[in-house]
């Protein structure tokens, strides 16, 4: 039978030695068996696309709650940089993008394509962001690194937008489902949703405030979603599916493609119980365990719930050990999520202490 943990009162598979949420994460049963049942009724010929949309809400909501930002400005989608795309197509002409360096290429990818257009991008550290965002237009970086678990400054982050009149794009695929998050004041907001948030792959969400276009540094032009089609009018089971340029539903997700169904179904079940938790809690279940982690392997603790360790062979001692992990710039990637316990803690410190 089938290993199970209960966490915050719901039913999550357990594989002993998981470690790879950073990568894809383990839903809870009920999340696994609501697409499961979705694919059932597809298979029998009893889906009707109308089906779908109340899950749609529902994950877009869970979005809006986990990021704490407002739903309105919530649109969907199923990928990161799909959803950058038409922003980093819109930023103007000559724009000067600062970016962490070794930032994961989804955020800084589409606008190293703008560079036809003068776009241009600048690589620093990390933890240096901040402190040269003077100078720029556009701030663009994970809230948590997905090479090595590292968090930005978002209190700095925010300073500098307020102080250099800077935008401020933050993606949050590794870090939301396990860290505090309220982003109200940045200019934009991405993730997606089949690591932390537990859903599958398909599901992704952008929240545009209206200050990206009207915001700090005076206009930028309006996004033009050149993919957006019959879901994002008002009357999308109407006269939206068969007018050249029908009325658009207000907010971003007015611009936005049709959603991947089954993805939904799955992340209206895991993103609203996420965002129903506790959100210190959560951290302190994930974090804690990665924290004592690195204890065992004399690292300074840093509250992330990655670990990235650079010691020679092992990842290879990890895979030997059965642990499932990455391997992200060089560094074995373990990432602790809520299916994880202490026994995985011992595990993966003797495995790569061995």
């Amino acid at each position: 039978m089938e290993s199970t943990v209960t966490v915050f009162g719901r039913e999550l598979p357990r594989r002993p030695g998981y470690l790879n949420t950073a990568s894809i994460g383990v839903p809870p049963r009920d999340a696994s068996d609501a697409v499961a049942a979705a694919v059932r009724a597809w298979a029998e010929g009893r889906s009707s696309p109308r089906d779908f949309d109340d899950a749609v809400e529902a994950a877009r909501a869970g979005f809006a709650a986990i990021t704490g930002v407002p739903v309105a400005d919530v649109a969907q989608g199923a990928t990161v940089s799909g959803l950058l795309g038409p922003l980093a197509a819109a930023v103007p002409d000559g724009a000067r993008v600062l970016v962490a360096a070794g930032e994961f290429s989804s955020v800084t990818r589409p606008f190293a394509l703008q560079a036809n257009r003068g776009v241009r991008i600048t690589e620093v550290p990390l933890e240096e962001v901040a402190a040269h965002a003077a100078g720029h237009d556009l701030v663009a970086v994970s809230v948590v690194q997905s090479a090595d678990g590292r968090i930005a400054d978002l209190d700095a982050l925010f300073e500098a937008r307020e102080r250099h009149g800077v935008r401020l794009l933050l993606d949050v695929t590794q870090a939301a489902g396990w860290l505090p998050l309220r982003l109200d004041r940045a200019d934009a907001v991405v993730g997606a949703g089949y690591k932390w948030l537990l859903g599958p792959r398909g599901s992704a969400w952008l929240a545009q405030r209206p200050t990206w276009v009207d915001g700090p540094g005076g206009c930028w032009p309006e996004v033009v979603r050149h993919g957006a089609g019959w879901y994002g009018t008002r009357d999308r089971w109407g006269g939206g599916l068969y007018t050249p340029d029908p009325p658009a539903r207000p907010g971003p997700a007015g611009g936005e493609e049709s959603p991947v169904w089954f993805a939904h179904v799955g992340s209206a079940v895991s993103v609203p119980w996420l965002a129903s938790l506790d959100p210190e809690s959560l951290r302190a279940h994930c974090a804690g365990l990665a924290d004592a982690l690195r204890e065992r392997l004399d690292m300074p603790a840093t509250g992330s719930a990655i670990v990235a360790v650079r010691a020679d062979g092992a990842a290879e001692r990890l895979a030997r050990a059965g642990i499932t992990a990455a391997v992200r710039d060089g560094a074995a990637r373990l990432a602790f999520h809520l299916t994880n316990t202490a026994d995985d803690v011992e595990l993966a410190a003797a495995a790569v202490c061995g």
